[in-house]
């Protein structure tokens, strides 16, 4: 594969948590990382100039770039090293990425007690984990010692030793909680310093209670250990499936002893209406073949029959539901990707993708190359203006953008505003015999609507252009003689770009609205009045500060201000005005 297309593919990367893999020209892992930001950690390694010789090699090795999804960078940072240790590539041996991750072990023999480890051997002991960070795992132990002393090897010794208070007894008696508490339920070690800290304040004992407050923010600050790995799920197989028009995107996660090993995404393409459910069972088919799955037990976005040697689940909550949900989130980025991807190497035929997907969403008999999109803009009346705007092939065409100011309307009425901007702007076209839209879309609701199609039926092109109204509220799309509005996805691509032009014709008259409005504003009241030039404005302005003062001022006050003459000729001017 080129570099071409590898920078394709970076381009594509979607700018989010997750783990990233470098493949050779013999489809082998030879590299495994984590990033916060996947698009902009994988470009680093092309976008400079890199110092260590193993990296550049590494580099020159990479044929293909996959990635995996995830929730946050805690959650990268375990898959990481999960798949580090199961693939064991060749670059991150020699740049030694390799990571053992911290885990909390509960003893009950010969004394209970808490502590941190590396190394999970002995299989009477439990075991919580793993963890990323030493730092926060020390503060947690700490804090749930002083919740349970003993757990704390320096204080078990003063326990009494009786059936009652030994250390054991009261090891199973809060053992339930104790987990919760490593597990991420940190309320009630919380709630418990709250009420220390409360008794502490009152008692005067400022110092003291300070400290439990530091403990408390050091709790509400921690992080519990990520939901990437669950020791209770082993050895299962993840599926799940979105789709468009066209194809099925299938996700497939790998589960093996607690932690997922293995993530791959395949496009499927439809034929005729397929179900996803169909798509999804031809998808689990493939892929469980391509690896040489032998799992029994399958977690899946959507119920189907695999036969009766499988135990299949749709998870509803837990733990499994947060597998299926990443799988989905991995399957959906698989697709903006290869839409990335295809806008980016043949532009035209995204292009006619959105197009011919927009005809079947909107109900067109066209493609709606050519889009022009309408909005009023008034406030309280004053200085009425309309904006259109012009999409070609989904992207705005500015250069073919029109202001217009309202003349035959008086006040705010928008329905009278929007037929009459309608009219102007389509008899022009037609006189000057250039080209129409497809669609015209009008900012507003039944009313906008139904005056703009007054004015294509003056014109004569009702059928000939397409119509709709696409209202703020709840973005329902109305088409004429239809009081019953279309819904779209909210992630539809055809309502995203009628969002688009809508929020771009509203912006464009509210500029050109504020542009008029402010050079109104520059005009002084006083300039219309005749006589009045900008000598005698200052005189006026300076003596008596506002123009209603000017207006109620007595004769005798604008003669000692101007002179007799000019004076008596402004205070008659002003009466008239």
């Amino acid at each position: 594969m080129k570099l071409d297309a590898i920078e394709i593919q970076i381009k594509s990367l979607p700018e989010v948590p997750g783990v990233y893999q470098y493949y050779d020209k013999q489809e082998k892992i030879i590299y495994i990382g984590k990033a916060k930001d996947l698009k902009r950690r994988v470009s680093s390694y092309f976008n400079r100039i890199l110092d260590n010789h193993k990296t550049r090699l590494l580099v020159k090795n990479i044929n293909r770039i996959e990635h995996v999804v995830v929730d946050s960078e805690m959650d990268a940072l375990l898959l990481e090293n999960n798949l580090i240790k199961k693939y064991k590539p060749r670059y991150n041996i020699l740049l030694k990425d390799d990571k053992t991750y911290p885990w909390i072990c509960l003893e009950k023999q010969p004394k209970p007690k808490i502590f941190f480890t590396r190394n999970i051997t002995d299989k009477s002991k439990e075991y919580f984990g793993p963890f990323t960070s030493v730092k926060h795992l020390k503060i947690l132990i700490q804090l749930i010692k002083e919740t349970y002393p003993f757990l704390n090897q320096e204080l078990n010794h003063l326990l009494k030793i009786n059936n009652k208070e030994s250390s054991i007894f009261l090891f199973e008696k809060h053992k339930l909680s104790i987990k919760q508490l490593i597990n991420g339920n940190l309320n009630f070690c919380i709630n418990h310093f709250k009420k220390e800290m409360k008794v502490l304040s009152n008692e005067l004992k400022f110092e003291e209670a300070q400290v439990l407050k530091e403990k408390i923010n050091a709790l509400v600050g921690y992080q519990a250990k990520s939901t990437i790995v669950n020791p209770k799920i082993s050895n299962v197989d993840v599926f799940s499936i979105i789709s468009d028009e066209s194809h099925g995107y299938i996700n497939y996660l790998q589960v093996s002893f607690g932690a997922i090993v293995r993530s791959h995404t395949i496009e499927i393409k439809k034929k005729l209406d397929e179900k996803d459910e169909s798509l999804l069972q031809l998808g689990i088919i493939e892929i469980r073949q391509l690896f040489s799955s032998i799992s029994k037990t399958l977690f899946l976005s959507h119920k189907v029959s695999l036969g009766e040697e499988l135990k299949v689940f749709v998870p509803q909550q837990g733990d499994k539901k947060k597998l299926v949900d990443l799988s989905i989130r991995n399957a959906k980025y698989f697709r903006i990707d290869r839409y990335k991807q295809m806008k980016i190497t043949d532009p035209d035929r995204h292009t006619k993708r959105i197009m011919s997907q927009m005809k079947v969403d909107l109900r067109l008999p066209k493609e709606p190359i050519h889009i022009e999109c309408f909005d009023n803009s008034n406030i309280q009346g004053s200085n009425p203006v309309a904006a259109c705007i012009v999409f070609k092939n989904g992207k705005p065409s500015k250069k073919e953008y029109r202001h217009y100011n309202i003349k035959t309307v008086n006040g705010p009425d928008d329905f009278a505003s929007m037929e009459e901007v309608v009219f102007r702007r389509y008899k022009r076209l037609l006189e000057e015999d250039a080209s129409l839209p497809q669609l015209i879309v009008i900012d507003g609701g039944k009313g906008q609507l139904s005056s703009a199609v007054k004015s294509l039926d003056i014109l004569g092109l009702r059928g000939k252009i397409s119509i709709l109204g696409i209202a703020k509220r709840l973005e329902e799309i109305y088409f004429p003689n239809d009081s019953i509005p279309l819904y779209l996805d909210k992630k539809s691509e055809s309502l995203k770009i009628l969002q688009r032009a809508r929020d771009e014709a509203h912006r464009f008259g509210i500029i050109f609205h504020r542009q008029k409005r402010s050079k109104s504003s520059l005009t002084s009241k006083l300039d219309v009045i005749p006589g009045i030039g900008p000598a005698t404005r200052e005189k006026l302005l300076s003596s008596l500060k506002s123009f209603k003062r000017i207006k109620s001022a007595s004769k005798r006050e604008v003669i000692n201000i101007l002179g007799k003459e000019k004076g008596a000729k402004i205070y008659e001017a002003l009466q008239k005005n």
